[in-house]
């Protein structure tokens, strides 16, 4: 008769066995983290680090990720949205010289492009921090009809609200393109917000530091990193 001693109930009782790929790149990862590129191993990396043929294609100083050509794609789509107003949720609709547009800001910032292209004195935004529960991630889906589209970007909940449900998911920390699809996400947003700026307008972006690192290169590649103040 044969016994097998479990070093604990949970491990008795969970049904699962080590996950042995997952423990070898952990420990590889321990001696040798300048080989992962965002939890992942790189193979480039892993060549250029124990091979002796060593060339990484393409060499240039350059901001790149996983998605970016996808990035562009989605930047340079244009938009059949329009600005509907809405005199009966306002207050002195008339007279106010203020506005506030609700929708998803991606198509937002493409509308105003015409109307307020180097025009804008000041931006602030507050875009996600990454912290691995936010939900922020565009599904861009350039195959879906456009009737499907429009009526996605519209759906609203019974308060009125824009619904995430469809729009935004969560990107986990688990994910291969943790910060790739936050790059994703803030590059063709920053660009266009650009566009909206006079040659003297400043703008300020809030963030914490589990992107502050990838924003300064997307802000110095967008805008310049002569333009950076502090």
């Amino acid at each position: 008769m044969g016994y097998i001693k479990c070093r604990s109930k949970k491990e008795a009782m969970d049904g699962e066995s080590i996950d042995i790929k997952q423990t070898r790149l952990q420990k590889l990862k321990e001696f040798f983290p300048d080989i992962f590129t965002e939890n992942q191993l790189d193979w480039e990396k892993l060549k250029a680090a124990f091979g002796d043929a060593i060339n990484f294609a393409n060499e240039r100083y350059v901001l790149n990720w996983a998605g970016k050509s996808d990035a562009f794609r989605v930047l340079q789509q244009p938009t059949t949205a329009t600005l509907k107003p809405i005199p009966e949720e306002s207050v002195n609709f008339d007279t106010s010289e203020n506005l506030f547009i609700e929708g998803e800001n991606l198509e937002v910032l493409k509308v105003l492009q015409k109307a307020y292209y180097g025009k804008v004195k000041c931006i602030i935004i507050d875009p996600p921090y990454n912290t691995g529960s936010d939900s922020f991630i565009y599904p861009d889906r350039f195959s879906e009809k456009k009737e499907d589209y429009l009526k996605r970007i519209g759906d609203k909940d019974e308060e009125g609200f824009l619904m995430k449900e469809g729009l935004f998911r969560k990107n986990s920390k688990d994910s291969g393109h943790f910060h790739s699809n936050w790059l994703s996400m803030i590059y063709p947003r920053l660009f266009l917000a650009k566009n909206l700026l006079r040659d003297d307008g400043v703008i300020f972006v809030h963030i914490d530091d589990n992107e502050v690192h990838n924003l300064r290169m997307v802000m110095n590649e967008i805008f310049g990193e002569e333009n950076f103040v502090a």
